[in-house]
Formats: C-alpha cells, structure tokens, sequence
C-alpha cells in the first residue's frame, strides 16, 4: 500500500510540477522547502519539536546556503550593480563590526545573514522560477489560508494556557501578542504574530489574480480562501495585515482603470465580499472578532494621534526621514548584528534593537553610514522591479502588479532583523521577481508577441 502511494505522489508531482524535465529541478525543490519551512518553523519550535527551538531559528539558512553553491556552480548568480554591493556592504560591516564596533564575530555573522544569503536568494527565484512555477506557490499559499484561518480561530478564542497558544519551546504563557477586549493576537503556525500578518498580506494578491483568472484554480478553494482572509483580518486584531490588504486593492482599482476588461469580474468578487461579510455579521465568532479588532485600531489610532498624522506620517513616513537622519557614537554604527534581539542578548546591548521596530533606523544604528548605501541598493532595486511591473501591466500581464503592491514595502523598508520576516522578504521578493518572467504560463500568440515587445525587461535577474 506504502509503494503505491508513494508512486502516486511522484506521478502526480511529475504531472502537475514544473520540475518535470526541468534542469533547475533541484534549486526548485529546495525553494519549495524553503517555503514550507517559512511556514511551518514556528509550528516545529512551537510544537513539534520545542527543545530544539533555538537552532530551529537558523533552519532555513542551510537551505539558503545550499541553493546559492548550486546556483553558482550553475552560473545563475550573475554580477550586478544590486547584488554586488549588497555582498561588498555584507563583507565591509562585519570587518566594521569587529574592529570598530561591538566586536564580537558570531553576532557579525548572525546580523550579515540577509546581505549574504538572504538577498541573493531573490536574484535565484528570479532565475529558476517561471511564472507558472509562481502561480502553483500561490495556489499552495490560498490552499494553507484555508487550515491556516481555522487555527487563527482556535487560537483566538482560547486561553493563552492553550496548547494551541505554546510559545516557542513550549513556553505555557503563551504565543499571543497584545491585542484588545481581553483578546490577543494569534500568531498561527508562526513563531510571532508578524508571520501571521505576512501570510495573508502574500494571499491576498494571489486571491484577486484568481479570481480574475478563475479558470486556474478550483472554485471551491478559491471562494474558502477568499471567506478565509475575510475572517483573518479582525481575528488577527491586525492593523498591519488590514492596510496591506488595503494597499493591494488600490493596486487592483489602478489596474482595472487601465484595464477596463477585468472590471466586470471584479464587480461580481465584490459583490461575493459583500455577501460573505454580510453572512458572518451575523455570526457571533466573527462579530466578537470585529469588536476587538475594531477597538483595537481605534486605541492604536487614538494613541498615536490619528491614522494619517500619527500612523502615516509619524510612524511611517516620519521613520524613514529617522532613520536617514539618525546618528549614532561611530561612523560605522554600533556593529551589524547588534539591532537584532539575538545579537542584541549575547551582548546584552540594548542601544539599536529598541529602534528595531523601524528598518532603516535600525540599519544606520548598525552599520552606520554603510547603512544609506544599503537603503539605496534597496530602494533601488525595488524601483526597478516597480517599473519592470508596470511595463508588464500594459500589456496585460496583471501578477507582478499585483505582487508588487506586497513586496515593494518588503523590499524596500521590510523587518530584516526578524527571522520570519526575513525569510518573507525574500521570499515574495523572489516571486516578484520570477513573475516577470515570460514563462509557460504565456502560450497565446497575441500574449508572446507582446512579452517579446517587452524585451527591456525579460530578464528579471538584470544580469
């Protein structure tokens, strides 16, 4: 029965993968490990395996590591303006680190990690992935969203005592994070509530393509997805997952006012919403999670002086002018390492990790004036990639404008101190990079001609 099954799942896995016959096979699978174990390391740490949830921080780095000797060894890391200062900076502050800042080589190393690993892992999917290869990710992410808002569920409305609510190694306080009306924050299968958030930002643009692109995905699980993010938004309590979901349907109503065609789609998705939201208001878990949520974003906004005054222009826009303007004791910063909360327990040093919260302060409190040089390979290659989107958008190509609208924030000023969100980053990222590929999911003539007419940016790793 055992060889059976096992059969079945390599025909199935050779009639339905895009690695069939395809030579970057093996850097495909290890990406699609790297993926689960994105969302599934916190569970390990949690659950599985809590006495071993230390090392289980660093679990996806041999990954990471594994797939940049076998993408070198085939040539796919080719040198470019982005790539190369990235590992120029990377090497330059951990020689600052050590010499002129907290000097310790292991916190170095731990803080290097998303210059020299997790950055190149972008250029690779970039490389190896096709657009087809992307649209089965996120039919793997929309199909998770699924168990995923269950657990959420779960976890909302039990004790924090709750199994379901063990923090890492096991920790019985509990895995919730502040929230309002006695509720707290579930965090899923993640270790912390930011990988909840993560998720679903990443279901959402998939869910939209689907939806304009019904034929791709079985419609059952494209409506339980679509009834799932519509409850983990208030069960969240999550005032992040809410604008980035916000962000990306301004992105959908930019494209539809230049894409007219898709607008009667779009209609019939929001008249579903409507529907769904109308049938869970009257459903006690979700009118409980709404109140919570509810309150919650009113304290928040209240506390912080308004959601435009206090919330974007203070604490987002205002954080950015920070940390472009923010001096430390050294020209080079405390030392790469020391604003993350692992870096910042070995040496007991709190100075950089209570401004961890905002990237680029943390970057230039690190690595000093090093720190701008990294924030513009950022903006950067994120304006790039933003243009590549565009040019694609006129031609009818709607997913990397639609990824865009997640990844562009990540890019730019995402948490790299913060393992999950680290690993995120790269990770939508490198789908936003591939998904400009011109790829199998294209076969219409009409729609190659116009890819071929978009020669400028074909090539997505801008070697």
């Amino acid at each position: 029965m055992k060889i059976d099954q096992t059969i079945k799942l390599r025909s199935f896995w050779k009639t339905n993968s895009s690695l069939h016959n395809d030579p970057n096979d093996k850097l495909k699978l290890l990406i699609w490990i790297y993926f689960f174990l994105w969302v599934f390391e916190g569970a390990l740490r949690k659950w599985i395996i809590p006495p071993l949830s230390t090392p289980l921080l660093l679990v996806r780095d041999p990954i990471v590591v594994w797939l940049i000797i076998l993408a070198s060894k085939r040539r796919l890391l080719n040198a470019n303006i982005y790539y190369s200062g990235m590992l120029i900076i990377g090497f330059v502050s951990i020689v600052t680190a050590i010499f002129l800042g907290h000097g310790s080589l292991p916190v170095a190393l731990y803080g290097v990690r998303p210059m020299l690993l997790y950055f190149p892992m972008i250029f690779i999917m970039g490389k190896v992935f096709n657009r087809d290869d992307v649209i089965n990710m996120g039919k793997a992410i929309l199909y998770i969203s699924i168990p995923m808002t269950i657990l959420l569920v779960l976890q909302f409305y039990s004790p924090q005592a709750a199994w379901v609510n063990r923090g890492v190694g096991g920790d019985e306080t509990g895995a919730g994070f502040g929230g309002a009306l006695g509720y707290f924050r579930p965090p899923g299968t993640f270790s912390f509530i930011n990988g909840a958030t993560c998720f679903y930002s990443s279901v959402t643009p998939f869910l939209i393509y689907f939806w304009l692109n019904p034929k791709k995905i079985n419609r059952n699980i494209l409506i339980a997805a679509n009834a799932a993010l519509l409850i983990a938004i208030p069960i969240s309590i999550s005032r992040g997952l809410f604008f980035q979901v916000a962000v990306t349907v301004i992105f959908l109503l930019i494209a539809i006012s230049r894409k007219p065609k898709y607008s009667g789609k779009v209609f019939i998705a929001i008249i579903l919403v409507l529907i769904s939201f109308v049938v869970f208001s009257n459903i006690n878990f979700f009118k409980t999670a709404t109140e919570a949520f509810t309150s919650r974003f009113d304290d928040a906004n209240r506390t912080e002086g308004g959601l435009v005054k206090g919330v974007l222009g203070n604490r987002f826009l205002g954080a950015l002018f920070r940390g472009i303007t923010t001096s430390t004791d050294s020209v080079f910063g405390y030392g790469v390492g020391s604003g993350s909360a692992v870096g910042a327990s070995i040496l007991n040093y709190y100075k950089v990790v209570l401004m961890a919260d905002f990237e680029w302060i943390r970057i230039i409190g690190e690595i000093g004036i090093l720190g701008l040089f990294l924030i513009a390979i950022r903006v950067g290659l994120g304006v790039k990639i933003a243009l590549a989107s565009y040019s694609k958008l006129k031609r009818d190509i709607m997913l990397p404008w639609l990824i865009m609208s997640v990844a562009l924030v990540f890019l730019v000023q995402g948490t790299w101190n913060q393992p999950t969100s680290l690993g995120f980053c790269s990770l939508i990222c490198g789908l936003w990079l591939a998904s400009l590929k011109n790829g199998p999911a294209s076969n219409a003539p009409e729609i190659k001609k116009k890819e071929a007419a978009d020669s400028a940016v074909s090539d997505p790793a801008f070697s």
